[in-house]
């Protein structure tokens, strides 16, 4: 496995901006099946802040070089350092960002073309979507080599039942692009070369509606699914009034009311 710490920031990961607001991230390093190494989750990190200060974007698609979508830790790295304030460091490091996505304003799009296990599984599952090609792989196997794959558990048992991410989690077994459909871990599935087309669909589909309602619908979604339901449906009660008040809600409601196209569609 390629130490993909040699490689550059910039070089990792791919940063690509177009005028409607889509920013597409490509991690970069296939030679190592783009293993989150410490400079991997650094760059992530920087791209997330970046974006999350950009008023212009309105989606991310996060995407991957090679045959591999992510495979995850690099064992190589974390096998050098085997120091216990070494490793909590690290998890805590791919823990924020993680996260960073989840507090990212505007939605993320897994673009999963391969592979994705343990850790990459993980930031499928944490990004608010996915399409993957049909010979797309998904697996939690750290434990094949002793590791229980704790923190990619996190997102994968907010995403698929529990009994169907725990056997996943205790026999590192793999399921297709199919079944992690099935089980809810990604939205699409399609042939490769439909990949991008797929991709594109749920992009426009998110630019054709209104970045404010976008973003403060992301922030309520997962804020109240950590909630009891009564607290719950107080949140998104307030969320809704003051969404309906905004001047986006305002036009959309008028514009169905007169029978022609809002005027953020035009």
């Amino acid at each position: 496995m390629t130490d993909s710490s040699r490689h550059q920031p910039e070089d990792l990961l791919l940063h690509e901006r177009d005028a409607r607001g889509v920013r597409r991230l490509t991690l970069n390093n296939p030679a190592s099946f783009n293993t989150l190494s410490e400079t991997m989750l650094d760059a992530l990190q920087q791209a997330f802040v970046a974006i999350a200060q950009d008023d212009q974007a309105r989606v991310v698609v996060l995407g991957a070089a090679g045959k591999a979508f992510c495979a995850g830790h690099n064992l190589k790295e974390m096998r050098a350092q085997p120091d216990l304030a070494y490793y909590q460091k690290l998890f805590a490091q791919c823990s924020r960002m993680m996260l960073a996505i989840q507090n990212l304003p505007v939605p993320v799009i897994a673009r999963v073309q391969g592979l994705a296990t343990a850790a990459g599984c993980q930031l499928v599952a944490q990004c608010d979507l996915a399409v993957a090609a049909e010979s797309a792989t998904f697996g939690v196997n750290g434990i094949d080599v002793g590791l229980f794959c704790a923190t990619p558990s996190v997102p994968l048992v907010r995403n698929m039942l529990a009994k169907q991410a725990m056997e996943m989690l205790l026999t590192g077994g793999f399921i297709s692009a199919r079944e992690a459909q099935n089980r809810g871990l990604v939205n699409r599935v399609c042939a490769l070369d439909a990949l991008d087309a797929q991709v594109d669909e749920l992009v426009n589909a998110i630019l054709a509606k209104p970045r404010h309602a976008v973003c403060t619908g992301k922030a309520l979604f997962y804020k109240q699914r950590e909630m009891g339901i009564e607290a719950a449906y107080q949140l998104a009660g307030q969320a809704m009034a003051c969404n309906m008040v905004h001047d986006v809600a305002q036009e959309g409601v008028q514009a169905f009311i007169e029978k022609r196209t809002p005027s953020w569609r035009a």
